[in-house]
């Protein structure tokens, strides 16, 4: 994937930088494995706004994305690599021989006609999904389960990857995206390589129209509020307020919130960088 930087020809492309769609093959989703999609705007089951800042936005559909990888031994071929409006990463459509068809996150370097499969008797090749137990040390992986059989949950987003440094026992010592080194069990799943679309973190949408495009409405600072509105607001002119808040009054920058007695703590080697 690459970069288009446009020529300011009006205020909104002054800024603008966005991928150039190369990669992708097909502008139409699979019919077969595409859900309608409601958006609620924030809203619960009463109405009531329980999320701010949303709503609003195209229409979307959702694609059934493979997370759980668990068509073992049934080689599969790439027939496109696609946009998905649900997540950063490109998604890649697989045609088993067997006729079956699903979606998966499109690792990078995954191209159209190359041939994949999961399970104890694949090879470490990008794109492959093996167990934790049977991937070579200093692997680049994504789409790690954390539980066995229930799909992959870490490394999932555009340009992320973990790396498979070692293994004790029954456990792999996994180093994340965050920088935290963890264990995870060896009978869960992962898929080789890094996950495409890795430009994303540079792209900007040069107008506020296209985030509203995504669902995003205007975010609006505490400090600017009213003190009936939030621990920050109200006082004269340009006032910050005191200690930084949330607006339930957790104090935030800084302030850990992580429970002390979290079950996980035993599996964690090393904290993420702060």
């Amino acid at each position: 994937m690459g970069l288009r930087k446009l020529k300011p020809t009006t205020p909104g492309q002054r800024h603008k930088i966005i991928g150039d769609f190369s990669e992708i093959t097909k502008s139409t989703p699979e019919k077969s494995l595409v859900a309608s999609k409601k958006k609620s705007g924030g809203r619960n089951n009463t109405g009531k706004m329980t999320m701010r800042y949303l709503g609003g936005g195209h229409k979307q559909k959702y694609r059934v994305v493979d997370f759980k990888r668990d068509k073992h031994d049934v080689p599969a071929t790439v027939k496109a690599i696609e946009y998905d409006p649900n997540r950063t990463a490109r998604i890649a459509l697989l045609y088993y021989a067997d006729g079956e068809k699903r979606y998966i996150i499109a690792p990078d370097g995954l191209k159209v006609g190359d041939v994949i499969s999961a399970g104890k008797n694949a090879v470490p090749n990008v794109g492959n999904a093996l167990y934790l137990a049977d991937i070579p040390l200093g692997t680049v992986i994504h789409n790690i389960e954390l539980k066995p059989g229930r799909g992959g949950a870490i490394a999932r987003g555009a340009g992320t990857y973990a790396q498979l440094n070692a293994r004790d026992g029954k456990y792999a010592i996994v180093k994340l995206p965050s920088g935290e080194t963890r264990m995870i069990l060896t009978t869960c799943m992962a898929t080789i390589g890094a996950v495409s679309n890795s430009e994303h973190s540079l792209v900007v949408s040069g107008k506020a129209g296209r985030t509203r495009w995504l669902g995003r409405r205007p975010r609006v600072r505490g400090v600017v509020m009213n003190p009936v509105d939030h621990p920050m607001g109200g006082g004269e002119g340009r006032n910050a307020g005191g200690h930084p808040r949330s607006r339930k009054g957790l104090p935030a920058k800084g302030y850990k919130t992580r429970s002390k007695k979290k079950y996980s703590d035993k599996f964690i080697i090393e904290k993420r960088k702060k």
